[in-house]
């Protein structure tokens, strides 16, 4: 059996039930031409992500505009799995936002979706590279609500509003809510763009939600005798420490 034998399967994710009718409908006359399966829908991006963390799809259909979690921010999420579909989006954008999605060579399919259309979507899947977070991050219109942690097979979102702290430790990043830590691999630098209004860096392998500071306390090594200043944090009772570079941020904040 050769590739082209092979069934692609799809899954579609939109918040409106005739959109996924419509699509299923067209899906199923594509796959006169074009071997194909589809293997499940989802009504928004959790639901997505629990049904995709536990079956492997080679094309996701992702509409844009969803309550809780848009398609974009799904499709930053779904990158973390392992081996990541191939995205196409369906959106009812304006002109402008279509030139970006072009100028950033982004799948997608304008609604009301054409049978044609989506045939050579889904005929260029096959041989997709996945989107990197960096192009769909230059596409969000603000920054995640969540972020995205690969464990045990499963794909957990931690609402950016519960973590306390980012911190940089070897090839992983510490993400601390009260409740625990997590590791993700993200950068701490694209973490500090994206969140900039959320977070400040107090070392240069840590970031600090600015709501959770409380206050500042200034530590005395006995040994030495020298003396550094540590963050105190509303939820948390772990003092973090403050780099020289950034203490600045103890006038800032007091």
């Amino acid at each position: 059996m050769n590739d082209v034998e092979i069934p692609l399967t799809v899954f579609i994710v939109d918040d409106e039930p005739p959109a996924r009718n419509r699509l299923k409908d067209l899906l199923t006359d594509c796959a006169e031409k074009l071997p194909l399966q589809l293997v499940g829908e989802a009504g928004n991006g959790h639901e997505a992500l629990d049904k995709l963390s536990e079956v492997q799809v080679d094309v996701v259909l992702v509409d844009i505009r969803m309550p809780k979690m848009d398609g974009i921010e799904l499709a930053q999420h779904l990158n973390k799995l392992p081996k990541p579909p191939a995205i196409i989006f369906t959106t009812a954008y304006d002109v402008y936002a279509i030139q970006a999605f072009d100028l950033h060579a982004v799948d997608y399919l304008l609604k009301p979706i054409r049978l044609g259309r989506l045939s050579e979507a889904l005929t260029r899947a096959r041989s997709a590279v996945p989107l990197r977070n960096e192009k769909l991050q230059e596409l969000a219109p603000e920054p995640r609500k969540n972020i995205a942690i690969h464990e045990r097979g499963k794909i957990h979102l931690i609402p950016i509003e519960q973590v306390l702290y980012l911190r940089a430790e070897l090839k992983y990043i510490t993400v601390r809510t009260v409740e625990r830590e997590y590791l993700t691999e993200e950068s701490l630098g694209a973490l500090e763009k994206e969140f900039a209004s959320r977070f400040i860096r107090i070392h240069r392998n840590c970031l600090v939600a600015k709501a959770e500071i409380v206050g500042f306390e200034k530590v005395v090594d006995e040994k030495s005798g020298d003396s550094h200043w540590t963050v105190n944090l509303k939820r948390l009772d772990e003092m973090l420490p403050i780099s020289r570079r950034q203490q600045f941020i103890v006038k800032e904040f007091g």
